[in-house]
């Protein structure tokens, strides 16, 4: 037994290190990690760049609060409104920050400015928005939500990628759409470009803000700064966090000026969001996501990916019943008869680090700078472990 609180079912496995694309334990057993912290490290494991900066920033100043000006806020703001729709940025700690910030901006707009009894956001099923009680409800999933009763007020439900159930669920009340591109935790579904097109023009004909949440397939995990730009869609407010940070804690909450403008001076804030030393951790994952070609380099390797996938399909059908996700956001469905978890389980055993979804999905979130042989070194593990699974 330890202090800790009994929150999570951990693997009896600990890290010592990490170099690029691997996990290394005190042993010295070497892992490859397709699980990125669960898309968080985006750049891999100790990237030099990141280390630098941290270890001068870390040297100079970590925290002054926002009473003050914080100059690397004001340029990481500037270069996430240059790459993205936004005009405005407000910074947290955490995805779920982000989530709170951008359905507070929802009510607020719509008081200001539009209906003040507009409040409710639909929302889909599958979905996973995190763990505080209004990230829960706007999933609303019963597993998750189970325990904190009442469920807070405010969030409608629709089928996935049907268009026909989200026009008959807006009613007077209704004020945003919330939707994530790509779904991580419910199963690696992309939502159809058609959609996400089609939920613009719901949001466009009806008065509604269209809100993104990119905490995962953010920040150059599909291919593109964001997943909605496969869309070519235009959103009022987008939270990110997971990737924007490279292992540092931080939540980024984007929005339109039109909708910015509906916070002043205390209608929001936080006291450790937007600090120096994430700032400059940060603006230094940005100086490698945005350098001239990196994105082009991430979608490459994504197409190699994606092709060793479809070649492990053909030779395991048994195993897996097809691909989910886009980019370095991929999915395997595990075939009826074999459990997610103890695939998972078993490519743990063999050396590959990845992550369970819903609807029995195994998670492959490698880092953006993972190799094609690093690729192919994963494929190799999981053809190994799913020729056993189904001799089994």
């Amino acid at each position: 037994m330890n202090a800790l609180m009994n929150t999570y079912n951990r693997v009896d496995l600990a890290f010592e290190r990490g170099e690029g694309a691997y996990l290394i334990t005190a042993e010295g057993r070497r892992y490859l990690d397709f699980t990125s912290g669960i898309a968080v490290t985006a750049l891999g494991h100790c990237h030099p760049h990141l280390v630098k900066t941290l270890q001068e920033q870390g040297a100079k100043l970590w925290h002054t609060s926002n009473l003050f000006r914080v100059p690397g806020q004001e340029k990481l703001a500037q270069r996430l409104t240059d790459a993205s729709f936004a005009d405005a940025v407000f910074f947290g700690n955490s995805g779920a920050e982000a989530l709170e910030c951008g359905f507070k901006l929802i009510r607020k707009y719509h008081d200001d400015f539009g209906d003040p009894n507009r409040y409710k956001v639909i929302a889909f099923e599958g979905s996973f928005h995190g763990r505080t009680l209004s990230t829960l409800a706007a999933a609303g999933n019963e597993k998750y939500l189970k325990g904190y009763a009442p469920n807070v007020d405010g969030f409608d439900h629709c089928a996935f990628n049907n268009l026909n159930e989200v026009r008959a669920k807006v009613g007077p009340e209704t004020a945003a759409i919330l939707i994530e591109p790509v779904q991580g935790e419910g199963g690696m579904r992309a939502a159809d470009i058609e959609f996400l097109q089609g939920l613009r023009k719901v949001c466009d004909e009806f008065g509604l803000l269209l809100m993104f949440d990119e905490v995962q397939s953010g920040v150059g995990r599909t291919g593109k700064f964001f997943a909605h730009e496969w869309a070519g869609v235009k959103p009022d407010i987008v939270a990110t966090a997971k990737g924007i940070g490279g292992g540092f804690p931080m939540g980024v909450c984007l929005a339109t000026n039109k909708v910015a403008a509906a916070f002043g001076p205390g209608s929001h804030g936080t006291t450790f969001g937007g600090n120096p030393l994430a700032m400059a951790v940060g603006n230094a994952v940005l100086d490698i996501i945005l350098a001239d070609g990196f994105l082009d380099s991430v979608n490459k390797v994504g197409a190699h990916l994606d092709a060793r996938i479809d070649e492990l399909l053909r030779r395991f059908p048994g195993a897996f019943d097809g691909k989910r996700g886009k980019g370095l956001m991929r999915g395997l469905k595990c075939a009826s008869g074999l459990v997610n978890t103890e695939m998972v389980d078993a490519l743990r055993g063999a050396g590959l680090l990845t992550v369970g979804a819903g609807e029995n999905v195994i998670r492959l979130l490698p880092p953006l700078i993972v190799t094609n042989a690093e690729i192919d070194s994963a494929i190799d593990m999981l053809a190994t472990v799913a020729a056993q699974a189904k001799a089994a």
